[in-house]
């Protein structure tokens, strides 16, 4: 499970730090948004992977092994509203770029 993950994560980052690099902005907003997906990811990861383990609730002296971490799952949607919200603006800005300069370039020219 942790190799499958793991992948993941790299798979993520691989690709957003390759989109990042082109030179269209649409591109750009994707790699962000595949980098967030990345991080999103390793920080449930660092929450200790449990399947069928219940939320810390209520007990009195709870051993923190039988149960699941709720903050790394509250970071992450936390994380995903906060991202959702960057990805709009970012798509905003994008189309008011583009309307100005007349190209999706990142540096404003076409450069062929």
């Amino acid at each position: 499970m942790e190799a499958v993950l793991a992948l993941g994560i790299g798979v993520f980052t691989a690709a957003g730090v390759w989109l990042i690099l082109r030179p269209r902005t649409f591109q750009v907003i994707i790699g962000l948004s595949l980098i967030s997906y990345a991080v999103n990811l390793f920080i449930y990861a660092a929450g200790r992977l449990k399947v069928d383990a219940p939320p810390l609730v209520g007990t009195v002296n709870p051993d923190p092994a039988l149960f699941d971490d709720p903050l790394p799952q509250a970071l992450v949607l936390t994380a995903i509203v906060i991202s959702f919200a960057m990805t709009a603006l970012l798509l905003v800005v994008l189309l008011a770029s583009r309307g100005l300069t007349g190209t999706d370039h990142v540096d404003g020219d076409e450069g062929e």
